[in-house]
């Protein structure tokens, strides 16, 4: 008697973020751009994967994530969301494609669940876009907002710095993130934001906060995978570096660059005979 095929994975949604923040149970988010790394990450028990808008300065060698373009943002959602059986994914909306109005964020948020298969967006911005939100909750497109450092506002900010410090820059954060939960977001990602501050946020807000260098007392976490997994030979401050992928696969290249020169690759196990 054969053996039943394994069940598919119960799909991670939108209950699951209020329920684990009700729980006390962290969230766990990491970016993706290819089919390759959204199996394995999806695999690993990831529970949300954004595709971000860091493709821009990751996989495009931008120097940012301003040039990031919708049509890009669709072909790499639409590989991410191809592979995955449980996590949710969350597909970036990038730099001018929803600041003008709700109706342009809109338009540029049904492309990315239309056509490239996301299940929720996110977007940078606090009080002034809740109009934005409410629109695509009301459209039932699931908004995740993005406070703190908001990188496509990099050249505004005056660079990567640390958002929120002092008391008023904290009370406007606070209230950035109540007005998007009012509005309809499912979750706020806090970045580069002072921890006390990140955890004031989390304690007012009645959906989850996810952190990326904004200290351990958000409800979930989020890193750029490339960081996570050591692709590079600098990572942020706030990112830890569970591998060192980069260099393995520099070791491994050099060493097939080698045996193909030395005629040691291919070998008689990998030849087909007459």
């Amino acid at each position: 008697m054969s053996n039943p095929a394994p069940e598919t994975p119960r799909r991670f949604r939108v209950h699951h973020l209020r329920r684990a923040k009700e729980r006390g149970e962290p969230l766990t988010m990491l970016t993706a751009y290819d089919a390759v790394t959204a199996r394995v990450f999806d695999e690993a028990g990831v529970d949300l994967l954004l595709v971000g808008d860091s493709v821009g300065d990751n996989m495009l060698a931008h120097d940012s994530t301003i040039p990031v373009t919708v049509d890009e943002m669709v072909v790499a959602t639409r590989a991410v969301a191809r592979v995955t059986r449980r996590a949710m994914v969350v597909a970036d909306l990038p730099f001018g494609s929803y600041e003008a109005s709700p109706a342009q964020c809109h338009a540029t948020a049904v492309r990315l669940v239309k056509e490239a298969g996301a299940h929720a967006v996110k977007f940078e911005g606090g009080t002034h876009l809740a109009g934005h939100v409410e629109l695509l909750t009301r459209s039932g497109i699931p908004v995740v907002g993005h406070l703190g450092f908001t990188p496509q506002s990099e050249n505004i900010l005056g660079g990567k710095r640390v958002q929120g410090r002092g008391e008023e820059a904290a009370d406007r954060l606070v209230a950035d993130a109540l007005a998007l939960a009012d509005a309809g977001a499912v979750a706020v990602v806090l970045e580069m934001v002072p921890a006390p501050v990140a955890d004031r946020v989390t304690e007012v807000l009645p959906v989850p906060t996810i952190g990326i260098g904004a200290g351990n007392g958000c409800d979930g976490q989020v890193l750029v995978w490339t960081d996570m997994a050591g692709m590079g030979s600098w990572s942020p401050r706030f990112a830890r570096r569970y591998a060192e992928l980069g260099a393995a696969l520099g070791a491994a290249t050099r060493q097939y660059v080698q045996d193909v020169r030395a005629r040691a690759f291919p070998g008689p196990e990998h030849t087909y005979d007459s």
